[in-house]
């Protein structure tokens, strides 16, 4: 067919010749033109794995113009109108993690993997990729320029400040946060990027309820948690109306042992033994506080964002993480091939149930309320937890004859919990 067209093509280019020369050479440079736009339309309309969205960065095809909100426009491919970020596949990202141990200062060290002398890296080296949509990384310097004079708090238990500080560590690529605030304790605390007048906090409320807590920082008890069920927690209500973007969390909490107070007397307990009290479970408590914290949600009129995550899980394998359970896996997993625990299954069924009668009325409501559904892709990734390594090189000859706890809940920093912020930009941006 090409033969064809080009014998056709110069049959009729001598034709002219005979006649009218300059009338050839305006054929000529026509018939270029339209193979350069052919050629140019063709290239414009091919598939990129990658779809840009404002403040997000490009990870793929650098020479790419990106859209980025701001009045640049570029050929990319649209979303599905029903995109599920939460599901997809951990994908090789040979560029690793935008930060280091070395160039980040809000890791602790029981999440300093590297620090701590891990001495596989394979864990660095993926990204989580949805499998209708693009998903790039948070671009920090424009997410900053997007939450200039905006407030976000994540409120929740340990894991939300572990995601805090990947949060910071992502941020601090364009400008350190200055701390201004944090509790007697630090669990709670606050930061502030000076130039976007940008703060970030994180609110210590495992239960989102009131409680008392009679447990140190390594999570030793002397007592059982006194939780009002009935009562939400004023560390976080007191400040709610304040802030633009909001991440609830709780959960694993639950399952310590408490007694349970409702209009101020004992109503039941979780896992108290001698006390001669009626055990409720922990999964009547969860749903209880649960359907506080909806429902003041949805009757706040809050006109900011305000997203629910729902529980992670825990990689222990051979026992749990007091009796030699442990997580040395190096890759992720593919879906089915790591369950969640039974306990965990449970916390998840409650808190879908509630999220679902809870979005149908806050969008009559008015009140933008997303889940933010990171339980299954982390299921993916066993290899992401501190492990042995949340102690500092725990297998030299100092540490020998060192009793080893594995940590198989938190997340190495940097590590899979950064893509949990690309999530909620890609949220952000989708409205």
């Amino acid at each position: 067919m090409v033969k064809n067209m080009l014998f056709n093509w110069k049959s009729w280019w001598w034709s002219l010749h005979k006649h009218n020369y300059l009338l050839v050479k305006l054929g000529v440079s026509i018939l270029l033109l339209g193979f350069a736009f052919r050629l140019l339309f063709s290239q414009s309309t091919g598939f990129s794995e990658v779809s840009e969205t404002p403040f997000l960065e490009k990870t793929e095809n650098p020479v790419a113009p990106v859209s980025d909100g701001f009045g640049e426009n570029t050929d990319q491919i649209p979303d599905k109108e029903e995109c599920d970020l939460f599901t997809g596949d951990w994908i090789p990202n040979p560029a690793g993690p935008r930060y280091s141990n070395d160039s980040c200062k809000f890791i602790e060290s029981h999440q300093n993997c590297m620090k701590n002398g891990r001495p596989d890296t394979r864990y660095l080296y993926w990204r989580w990729k949805p499998q209708d949509c693009g998903l790039p990384q948070l671009d920090p310097e424009r997410f900053l320029e997007m939450m200039r004079n905006k407030t976000w708090a994540l409120i929740g238990d340990s894991i939300s400040r572990n995601h805090v500080q990947s949060l910071l560590c992502i941020l601090s690529k364009v400008e350190e946060a200055v701390e201004v605030y944090h509790d007697e304790e630090y669990r709670s605390r606050r930061w502030n990027f000076p130039s976007y007048n940008f703060t970030v906090s994180v609110i210590w409320s495992p239960f989102l309820a009131k409680a008392a807590i009679f447990e140190d920082y390594n999570g030793v008890s002397t007592h059982e948690i006194e939780l009002q069920i009935d009562k939400l927690d004023t560390n976080w209500t007191k400040l709610y109306q304040g802030l633009d973007y909001i991440v609830f969390s709780s959960g694993k909490w639950f399952f310590k042992s408490a007694i349970y107070y409702e209009n101020n007397k004992i109503l039941g307990c979780h896992y108290c033994p001698g006390k001669n009290l009626t055990e409720l479970g922990f999964n009547f408590a969860y749903r209880k506080v649960l359907k506080n914290v909806f429902n003041f949600i949805v009757s706040s009129n809050h006109k900011g964002m305000i997203f629910y995550r729902t529980s992670t899980p825990d990689h222990f394998e051979n026992g749990e993480w007091f009796n030699g359970g442990t997580c040395t896996r190096a890759e992720p997993v593919k879906e089915g091939e790591f369950e969640l625990t039974e306990l965990v299954k449970i916390l998840r069924d409650i808190e879908l149930k509630e999220f679902e009668k809870a979005a149908a009325k806050a969008s009559e409501a008015g009140v933008k309320l997303k889940l933010f559904d990171v339980t299954p892709l982390s299921l993916l990734r066993p290899d992401g937890h501190p492990g042995p390594y949340r102690h500092f090189y725990p297998f030299s000859k100092d540490n020998k004859n060192a009793k080893l706890i594995n940590d198989c809940l938190h997340w190495c920093l940097p590590g899979p919990i950064d893509s949990w912020n690309d999530l909620l930009t890609k949220m952000i941006v989708n409205g």
